[in-house]
């Protein structure tokens, strides 16, 4: 199989101490529907053990899901444990309660794309799928 043949791999994350995942389990079903593998870490994740799952099941995007407000410090880790582990093309996802004012500091971060309550999945997995083609 070649390179653009491989079924793109994903990893949903919910790093912190959140303890909902509708949300997550929601968008990992719409991306695996659309032909995606998900690879989904579970509640209370750290960063540390994010970027360890990802690197270890060779993941073409992470999507992070964060509910608790602590999405800055929490993505900035992600986001320096991937730089520091070669894997800063790796795309990366936000979904959660984000204010507005707290976007240009993810996009600064590098993050890909952010998605509030009410984004729709297939916003969602079209901008996944853009992403991980691009990559």
């Amino acid at each position: 199989m070649t390179e653009e043949q491989r079924t793109p791999r994903i990893l949903i994350g919910k790093p912190g101490l959140d303890g909902h995942d509708r949300g997550a389990k929601v968008v990992a079903r719409a991306l695996r529907d659309a032909g995606m593998e998900v690879i989904y870490t579970g509640l209370r994740q750290t960063p540390e053990m994010i970027v360890e799952a990802a690197l270890q099941e060779d993941v073409d995007a992470i999507g992070l899901s964060i509910l608790s407000g602590a999405h800055l410090p929490l993505t900035e880790r992600v986001m320096a444990l991937l730089r520091e582990n070669d894997m800063a093309d790796v795309p990366v996802f936000l979904g959660g309660i984000i204010p507005a004012d707290d976007l240009p500091a993810l996009e600064a971060l590098g993050v890909t794309g952010v998605f509030g309550p009410g984004a729709s999945t297939e916003e969602i997995v079209a901008l996944v799928r853009g992403a991980v083609e691009r990559g």
